[in-house]
């Protein structure tokens, strides 16, 4: 795990495209409102976010729930590690013994396209080894994850390391590639 070297702020406020994402463990079930917290003390959090639908007898509701239960992500810096730490519902940054570690940008990258793309998105408790792909068209061209095959459908898993979290999204069986050859999985 490396340690995350971060860069001070600059003087009006915080750009930004400064500093590493870094994965905030938060109360569960307090993770919008402790974003709202970060946000106000002018952190740059991402909370990415699914949409459910919860069946009773007598109606169906549709509600918004955090992808990762328990975490979002900030981009901090040497001036915002100490505001991100003592915001109320923030438990720590996610390191090791040499303090936060960096989640890749790729990581981010791939899982604000995957919310952006509006997909059926099913967590996952944890990563499943498999095949790794690559999307080669549709709305998450690029992205790089491993498919898993259920009863009745493929899906890829992206996966953020530093969680050991994954969430999974199905696919359409034509927009996925191998990374190893040319061939598309049928």
């Amino acid at each position: 795990m490396a340690a995350v070297h971060l860069v001070p702020a600059p003087a009006r406020g915080i750009d930004a495209g400064d500093g590493p994402w870094l994965a905030v463990q938060i109360w569960a079930g307090r993770e919008h409102a402790t974003a709202d917290h970060l946000r106000a003390r002018g952190c740059d959090v991402f909370l990415p976010q699914r949409r459910d639908v919860r069946i009773w007898s007598d109606r169906r509701k549709s509600i918004v729930r955090p992808l990762f239960p328990g975490y979002a992500f900030c981009r901090a810096t040497a001036d915002t590690c100490g505001r991100i730490v003592t915001t109320p519902g923030v438990l720590r940054l996610v390191g090791g013994a040499g303090g936060p570690s960096p989640v890749p940008v790729e990581e981010i990258d791939a899982i604000q396209r995957l919310v952006a793309s509006e997909l059926a998105i099913e967590p996952l408790p944890r990563f499943h080894p498999g095949q790794r792909v690559v999307i080669a068209c549709g709305p998450l061209r690029g992205i790089h994850g491993v498919v898993i095959t259920t009863k009745h459908s493929r899906r890829l898993v992206l996966s953020v390391t530093l969680l050991q979290r994954s969430v999974a999204v199905t696919l359409d069986p034509g927009w996925v590639s191998t990374i190893d050859a040319s061939s598309r999985l049928a």
